[in-house]
């Protein structure tokens, strides 16, 4: 399974590449520069089918930027998953915005709250992925010519089409691989791509969401952990 989880982030990085975007100065793809410990990550946690399948939005800067891992903070991934490796420099890099891989000091604030989560509730990382995978819907980092974040809303809708094509097909490999019986959004945003996505292939699975952990969400910085915990045992997902 994680051969065909492999194949599907290749092919959608081969569609993703050469689109150009005429708001944004710079653009990253972490599944590109950062493939080595990208594919470490799928070849040993996406083997077998998944109970649930988490879902984010795409990478932060100081996260999967870094290391090609969905909300990869460092520490979570270098010591919590055991995943470390060669990490490129993405062509052209903004000078704001560098990627120096495991190096880089900065912590990503909604991948510590993640796996922080996740890392108490199982300390062995293998007894998480046993049932657990956690994907991104959209591998893309966007950037101004300051170095500025620039979300999806605010490109051209008519650029935005192959990317929505690109990263549909990729979740929907995804969900037929790993035939996860929870869809679970990370955020509002990723619980609508599962549920189009459940629907467009015909796949039934419970469907739900937990609040997302970025610092720019209030609710999430009035104790993300315990109000997620409380979602996922609502939903039946713990």
């Amino acid at each position: 399974m994680s051969k065909a989880l492999i194949e599907a982030a290749r092919g959608q990085a081969d569609r993703l590449r050469p689109l150009s975007f005429s708001k944004a100065a710079y653009v990253y793809l972490p599944t590109d520069y950062a493939r080595i410990p990208h594919e470490k990550y799928l070849r040993r946690f996406g083997k077998g089918r998944k109970r649930v399948l988490m879902l984010g939005m795409n990478p932060g800067p100081y996260g999967m930027a870094q290391t090609g891992v969905p909300f990869g903070e460092i520490p979570a991934v270098r010591d919590w998953m055991g995943i470390t490796g060669k990490v490129e420099t993405p062509d052209p890099e903004h000078p704001k915005r560098p990627v120096s891989g495991f190096k880089c000091e900065r912590s990503e604030v909604s991948g510590r709250r993640l796996w922080g989560l996740f890392a108490e509730k199982y300390p062995d990382a293998d007894d998480f992925f046993a049932e657990h995978f956690v994907a991104n819907y959209c591998p893309l980092v966007w950037m101004s010519e300051t170095g500025a974040n620039i979300t999806p809303d605010k490109l051209p809708k008519e650029e935005m089409v192959p990317v929505e094509e690109a990263c549909q097909e990729h979740l929907d490999k995804v969900i037929a691989t790993l035939k996860p019986e929870f869809l679970i959004g990370v955020g509002a945003y990723a619980e609508g791509k599962l549920k189009e996505a459940a629907e467009r292939i015909g796949y039934e699975a419970n469907l739900g969401k937990i609040l997302h952990p970025s610092p720019a969400s209030p609710a999430a910085n009035r104790g993300w952990a315990e109000a997620a915990e409380k979602q996922l045992l609502d939903m039946g997902v713990w």
